[in-house]
């Protein structure tokens, strides 16, 4: 199985990417799956102007990107909530691609410096995803005050407790990638 882990944030000194760095490791030290990490912040796509079956001389990058997404068994989304929504950034690799999102597991991890953990941009990046027929799994994983409870090199302050949540979330999107295999 292999999960494709997109950190959204390309925003200097980003704290949501704290996550994804998390997971990548987590992933990777329980063997649950191979990882590949997406950042948006390397990629650095210009702004949305249409879908990938409609540019004419897409990017290398997105080409690569958009193969990335398909080869992926399953994806986390790790994205920061800016004022109740998620980053232009994310909103652009969403509406860039379309057949690769769809029926793809999509398992979202929100982040905030707040207490709530990016819970309030749930609501627009699932009726985002819904829109294009990706299947969002039905467990989410909100990152509070993430810039307390992450260090930059995604290792948690309180590894048991993150370690227990992030078990069950990814036990959810393991299940629903298994599941996704079978009615291929």
């Amino acid at each position: 199985m292999n999960i494709a882990i997109i950190s959204s944030s390309v925003r200097i000194g980003r704290n949501s990417h704290r996550i994804a760095l998390f997971f990548k490791k987590y992933i990777e030290e329980n063997k649950l799956a191979t990882v590949e990490p997406l950042d948006l912040m390397e990629y650095q796509f210009p702004i949305f102007e249409e879908r990938l079956k409609a540019l004419k001389n897409p990017s290398a990058a997105v080409i690569q990107f958009a193969e990335k997404i398909k080869a992926a068994d399953g994806v986390i989304i790790v994205t920061p909530e800016y004022n109740g929504g998620y980053p232009a950034s994310l909103k652009n690799v969403i509406d860039l691609l379309y057949p690769e999102w769809k029926r793809k597991p999509i398992a979202l991890a929100t982040a905030s410096n707040g207490q709530f953990g990016g819970a309030q941009v749930t609501t627009s990046l699932v009726f985002s995803l819904w829109k294009i027929g990706a299947w969002v799994v039905p467990a989410m994983y909100p990152g509070p005050k993430v810039q307390e409870t992450y260090d930059e090199h995604g290792t948690p302050a309180d590894p048991e407790a993150t370690e227990k949540r992030a078990k069950q979330f990814l036990e959810e999107l393991l299940w629903c990638m298994e599941a996704n295999k079978k009615m291929a």
